[in-house]
């Protein structure tokens, strides 16, 4: 509703600069699932990152980028899109089931395990609530391919924008654990653009046979903290 003429304003015809602004309907979609308004509590989850930086192996932005890299080129960062293109290549029920119980099997931990399957469930039910779909209890990366599929989503926009929002959530909790501001949570963010973009168009063309991972100080990670003292993530 306009403001000066109190009339509706049509998505494609809000200009900017004197020209019309296109919005792929997709990407909207995918802006609101994965935006930290959406109830799956990612902010609660810190990847293993609250463990490394207890124990000193990220002291500093620098560390976190240098984290977060590896994450991309070796972890979960790269495996979790390889299990959401999958998902979203499926073809039918017992395809999806057995994509979600191979990600399952790979998460290194239990807190890991817990990680991906709340995200993955509230995900489900919201999304189902919300826009009718029937969705099963799956891990996040399985659920959000499922989703992107059923809503004919492009796969190639689902994939960098969830390796995106992995990154974004990472670098949230890190400014939370270590003196990093938000001019340089942001520039840690920019700087991994080009590895977020290779994990996606990697997770598009790679198939799940290929699944590995050697983000071994991320993984232990994950199991220390399950017996931390103090925390403030639940992994």
């Amino acid at each position: 509703m306009s403001m000066i003429t109190g009339t509706a304003i049509p998505m494609a015809t809000i200009t900017q600069a004197g020209s019309p602004m296109s919005i792929e309907p997709g990407a909207v979609l995918l802006m609101q699932w994965l935006s930290p308004a959406y109830p799956v509590g990612a902010f609660a989850y810190s990847h293993g990152l609250e463990a490394a930086c207890t124990t000193g192996q990220v002291t500093d932005g620098t560390g976190l980028a240098d984290w977060l890299g590896d994450l991309l080129l070796y972890g979960s960062g790269r495996s979790d899109p390889i299990i959401l293109s999958a998902a979203y290549r499926a073809a039918d029920d017992v395809a999806l089931s057995e994509v979600d119980m191979q990600a399952r099997a790979f998460a290194p931990s239990r807190e890991r395990l817990a990680e991906s399957l709340n995200q993955g469930r509230a995900f489900c039910q919201t999304t189902s609530g919300v826009w009718g779909d029937t969705l099963p209890d799956l891990t996040y990366p399985s659920a959000i391919g499922r989703a992107a599929r059923l809503h004919g989503l492009s796969l190639e926009l689902t994939a960098h924008m969830f390796v995106h929002a992995f990154v974004s959530n990472l670098v949230a909790a890190g400014q939370r654990l270590l003196p990093v501001g938000q001019l340089q949570g942001q520039q840690i963010l920019t700087d991994l653009g080009p590895l977020i973009r290779e994990a996606a168009q990697n997770a598009c063309e790679t198939d799940l046979a290929a699944l590995a991972g050697a983000s071994f100080a991320s993984d232990i990670a994950s199991m220390t903290h399950e017996t931390q003292y103090s925390r403030i993530f639940r992994s």
